[in-house]
């Protein structure tokens, strides 16, 4: 396992995400915390969202940037459409591919155009830099998720996890 991957799937600087995510249902994952402005299920959501973009990107496929940070949260329709469990296994599997296209280092280095917020002209990366900044947005919002755990008294997870 290289680093880019343990950063994506792996305890490289954090409990793994499928770890942070474990022993979490349904009524945990979409409850609302007071002062919170996102429940654990709207950051997933948000996660996913984002690697689904990246891993196009990655893949040369131009996918367009949201024109609202809003879009890139789930509406009530999109909660009703993917349950918990469905939203779950979603991340899970993009998450291996994120992970997969890590390890394919002969790939990092092309470039790939990773279309911007409206106004703002087209970004070129590598495949590794994309894959990097996919890293360190899944980790704050991650963060967040550990954060709504512990204020819902679920932390650590039954795997257990980092707790300092």
């Amino acid at each position: 396992m290289n680093e880019l991957e343990q950063v994506l799937i792996g305890d490289s600087a954090h409990t793994p995400p499928a770890i942070i995510l474990e022993g979490l249902g349904s009524e945990a994952a979409h409850a609302a915390i007071s002062g919170a402005p996102r429940t654990i299920y709207e950051e997933l959501w948000h996660i996913a969202f984002w690697q689904q973009v990246t891993l196009a990107w990655v893949r040369g496929i131009e996918t367009a940037y949201p024109v609202h940070a809003s879009n890139g949260f789930p509406t009530p329709d999109d909660a009703a459409r993917e349950n918990w469990e469905q939203l779950r296994e979603r991340f899970l599997r993009t998450n291996k591919e994120a992970a997969v296209a890590a390890l394919d280092t002969s790939r990092l280095e092309i470039e790939v155009r990773c279309p911007s917020r409206p106004g703002v002209p087209a970004r070129v990366m590598t495949v590794r830099e994309q894959l990097e900044s996919l890293g360190a947005h899944n980790a704050y919002h991650f963060g967040r998720i550990v954060l709504l755990r512990q204020l819902q008294g679920l932390w650590p997870p039954p795997s257990g996890g980092f707790s300092w």
